[in-house]
């Protein structure tokens, strides 16, 4: 069983910057692959980013590239999504979450942090 729990959140104006992290416990994560999604009011729960177990592999949603950067410390049980150059369309509620394939489909992870609020204010 996995744990997740991220932080960093908050509130931020447009084309300001958060590191939001993913503090897993219960068992290693270095095992899993590890994703970023994101839920704003009233929609469905979106794609952010990937990064594979070792961290050499990444891939990310259209809507992010060269803005998010995900990242991952085996050894500190954490992942991180940097957030730079924010927009109102970022507001969401972000999650972390774990599970044996890289891919960009919710239901394929098969542990959830709670998720926390990302609000970009203009």
């Amino acid at each position: 069983q996995v744990q997740l729990v991220e932080s960093g959140g908050g509130l931020v104006q447009v084309g300001g910057s958060l590191r939001l992290s993913c503090t897993a416990s219960g068992r290693s994560t270095s095992t899993y692959h590890m994703g970023w999604f994101r839920q704003a009011p009233g929609e469905e729960r979106e794609f952010v980013a990937t990064i594979s177990g070792s961290g050499t592999n990444t891939y990310y949603d259209d809507t992010v590239i060269g803005r998010f950067t995900i990242s991952r410390d085996n050894a500190k049980n954490t992942v991180y999504l940097q957030m730079n150059s924010l927009k109102p369309e970022d507001t969401a509620v972000y999650f972390c979450a774990a599970g044996p394939v890289m891919v960009m489909v919710a239901r394929r992870y098969d542990y959830w942090g709670q998720g926390i609020q990302v609000t970009v204010s203009s």
